[in-house]
């Protein structure tokens, strides 16, 4: 098949080939692997990696591999399922209809919007799946409530690097320029291969962060890039000849940024040209860098001060340099200034908006920007009511959302009102995914009178939890669109096609059609049910189309030809770099970034509005040997955790054979000199502790950890044990975020330390046994 020509084919034997583009449910990040789904008489056979996709160019992961695994697993749930709120914790669901749920749910809406206000009503939402578009809306113009909570401590993932980019950069989130938005790809004659690129806190081989394809790395380092890597650890990428690995002590970035800057202000290595013309506040980020000379760093961050000479060196001359920052950023209350650091630097090196460097992109015009249109349904009051809104105005002005820290406080004491019902959005946090100190939110959801859960499976999360349970589709199992960057930086499109229909299972666009018409009418036209009331699959299926037809009209298409186009890349209808020398970033059409001073801010007058120092600067992690020298003898290492692996997406995927035996049991790597230290040997089970919680992992004897550092698995709960109350599936066993604090986050409500807190570790004889 030519790509983009035909998106299905009927073969002789009656087997059915659907090109189609991944994104979740199940989760694996918005990377859009090209792939065939190839079903047979309406079942699913197996998943191809697409060879004409221009990106993907035929590979996709394990986890997308064992589709079938997931799609037909026994534990998967196929129809909406209730219980008695009395039965919570319980395994009592039973089935029900869509009909029946949806008067019941609506009704239950109703009553708390009248009674307590639409405020009264939470909704959680997950990380790095589709919902990432709908559950905004679901939140705002569907329930029309004001709080939808990521409740990670600290919103920390994705959201500070991106709000840090629109306060700083005034664009959507820089990516690495792989040539994604190219047709041409690497070939393409506007491209440039990088000479270097530095992936900071970033391993995106197996995680494939936001739209991120992370195997260009290995097609640049094919064609000659080398890699800078700045990690605790040395990874795949930064372990090959001519790489360059800075293993800094974790949360101690901002200082090397800090060092590096300084370095290349002193020899004049950097693009003085564009400093100049587009750098506000240079001069005082020069004075303030000159407090970071690179001994006093070297001994900071463990880095040795040789090491970060060179890498100045060539971040400073090599060009063009390109940049991949990931989770480490944010997961660090200092992150907000290492992102301001990061993008004063990437500016430094010439890499703004060029080729091989990091790509902008205005915000999209497309689902990206709709999703925070749907605000529009609320009146001022109640949007005013947002949770952590206006003691946080740093985190609140980027993103939509409550401040998670506070949204647990409302939860706990009522303040400054009663949160009623909840509803759970791809979202499965008592898992040590998101929520730090879990068992305190699992303490008070149960205040929660009404709770719906829409997921794929039985979680902890919904059997504590849940009332109703909604069952959603596979991304095989209906149309949508892949959207990287979730359109801050559309690097590319593609169209997801329905390939198969397993029960009763519902995607998340559905699931707003069918209580928005309920709920709130106008603002979801496109459903029209023929009795205006029960469930109409007809009409479901071509309210869906025409939902992203109305959302494609702006590129001059409908859903139809987008599918059958196969890739919307930006380069092939008018890309153009160096935007800021263009007006193409700017609102007014003008010259410049779309900042208050039309420049990259070094100086940032937004931070400075807000009471925080405008520049970057180096703050000690509150919980290090050095911050608390009195428990250092007590909890003398440090510990990290979110990393990924190839066999799961946080949470998902531990009931799946194949995936598991990649991963059988939670991890923890440990360097062989600290092992010895501590009696500890490869395999050893392991209790990991400190003075918030404990959580045990197999141990991983590994040199790639720097001693000192334990680097922990994360998301692990135990599909074959007990899933009632108190076990829950085991999820508090090996639950990471046991041992992160509660609302230790940075100045503007952004950043947490899941990525180095100081524990303890020591051996046990089991997962159960001491």
């Amino acid at each position: 098949m030519a790509y983009g020509k035909q998106w299905q084919t009927v073969m002789e034997d009656g087997t059915v080939v659907t090109r189609s583009n991944t994104w979740s449910p199940p989760g694996s990040h918005p990377v859009g692997y090209g792939v065939k789904v190839v079903t047979k008489d309406g079942e699913l056979v197996r998943i191809e990696g697409d060879d004409d996709n221009p990106i993907t160019t035929g590979r996709v992961n394990a986890m997308n591999l064992a589709l079938r695994e997931y799609t037909y697993a026994p534990s998967r749930i196929i129809h909406p399922m209730k219980r008695n709120p009395e039965d919570r914790g319980k395994d009592k669901w039973v089935q029900t209809t869509w009909d029946e749920a949806l008067d019941t749910i609506c009704d239950k809406v109703r009553y708390f919007q009248n009674t307590y206000g639409p405020e009264s009503i939470v909704v959680f939402g997950g990380t790095g799946r589709e919902a990432c578009i709908f559950y905004y809306a679901l939140t705002f113009s569907v329930l029309q409530s004001p709080n939808c909570c990521y409740t990670q401590s600290g919103w920390s993932c994705y959201g500070p690097r991106c709000s840090i980019s629109d306060y700083v950069l005034g664009a959507g989130y820089p990516e690495l320029d792989y040539a994604g938005h190219l047709p041409g790809s690497y070939q393409d004659p506007r491209y440039t291969v990088p000479k270097w690129i530095v992936v900071w806190g970033k391993e995106p081989l197996p995680s494939n962060g936001d739209g991120f394809f992370g195997h260009c790395l290995v097609d640049l380092m094919k064609l000659g890039t080398k890699i800078i890597s700045i990690d605790p650890r040395i990874t795949w990428v930064g372990a090959h000849d001519g790489n360059i690995n800075l293993q800094v002590r974790p949360q101690t970035d901002t200082a090397l940024a800090l060092a590096i800057m300084n370095l290349m202000f002193e020899t004049g290595e950097y693009d003085q040209e564009f400093a100049e013309k587009w750098i506000y506040g240079l001069d005082d980020m020069k004075a303030r860098a000159a407090e970071y000379p690179v001994d006093k760093v070297a001994e900071i961050t463990g880095v040795d001060a040789e090491d970060i000479k060179r890498v100045a060196h060539i971040i400073g001359t090599e060009r063009p340099i390109g940049w991949a920052w990931g989770l480490a950023f944010d997961q660090n209350k200092n992150g907000v200034q290492l992102s301001q650091a990061f993008i004063v630097l990437a500016a430094l090196a010439g890499s703004i908006d060029r080729p091989g460097g990091l790509t902008l992109g205005p915000p999209s015009a497309l689902l990206g920007k709709w999703r925070m249109e749907q605000r529009g349904a609320m009146a001022d009051d109640v949007w005013q009511k947002r949770i952590g809104a206006a003691a946080w105005p740093g985190l609140s002005t980027g993103m939509a959302t409550t401040q998670p820290d506070e949204t647990l406080n409302t939860m706990e004491t009522d303040q400054p009102y009663a949160l009623k019902m909840g509803w759970f959005n791809s979202s499965n946090f008592l898992t040590p995914t998101c929520s730090a100190q879990p068992k305190r939110w699992h303490k008070a959801l149960q205040k929660l009178e009404f709770v719906v859960v829409q997921d794929l499976t039985m979680t902890p999360t919904a059997m504590a939890v849940g009332d109703y349970f909604l069952p959603m589709a596979t991304w095989a199992e209906h149309n949508g669109i892949v959207l990287t960057h979730y359109g801050r930086n559309t690097v590319f499109m593609g169209p997801m096609n329905k390939a198969l229909q397993v029960g009763e299972c519902k995607s998340d666009v559905e699931i707003c059609l069918m209580f928005g018409q309920r709920l709130n009418p106008s603002w979801w036209p496109w459903y029209k049910p023929a009795d205006g009331k029960s469930l109409d699959l007809d009409a479901l299926a071509v309210a869906v189309e025409d939902f992203y037809s109305d959302q494609l009209k702006e590129l001059g298409m409908d859903w139809n030809q987008f599918r059958e186009e196969g890739l919307y890349q930006p380069g092939a209808h008018g890309f153009e770099y160096e935007k800021y020398e263009k007006g193409l970033l700017r609102f007014d059409g003008e010259p410049g970034f779309n900042t208050i001073t039309g420049q990259i801010e070094a100086y940032s007058i937004l931070y400075e509005s807000w009471g925080e120092d405008p520049l970057p600067y180096y703050e000690e992690p509150n919980y290090s040997p050095i911050s608390k020298p009195d428990f250092a003898g007590q909890y003398p290492l440090i510990t990290t955790s979110g990393s990924r692996r190839y066999s799961s997406f946080h949470s998902e995927h531990r009931h799946v054979p194949s995936l598991r035996q990649i991963d059988p049991w939670p991890w923890v790597q440990i360097n062989p000199e600290t092992a010895a230290e501590y009696g500890i040997t490869d395999g050893d089970w392991c209790e990991v502790y400190n003075m918030f919680g404990e959580a045990r992992f197999k141990a991983e004897v590994t040199p790639v950890m720097k001693p000192g550092i334990l680097n922990c698995a994360h998301g692990w709960w135990f599909p074959e044990q007990d899933g009632e109350e108190p076990n829950l599936f085991g999820v508090w066993k090996s639950n990471f975020n046991s041992l992160v604090p509660h609302f230790n986050v940075g100045k503007l409500g952004f950043g947490a330390p899941y990525k180095g807190v100081m524990c303890n570790v020591r051996r046990v004889r089991s997962l159960d046994q001491d």
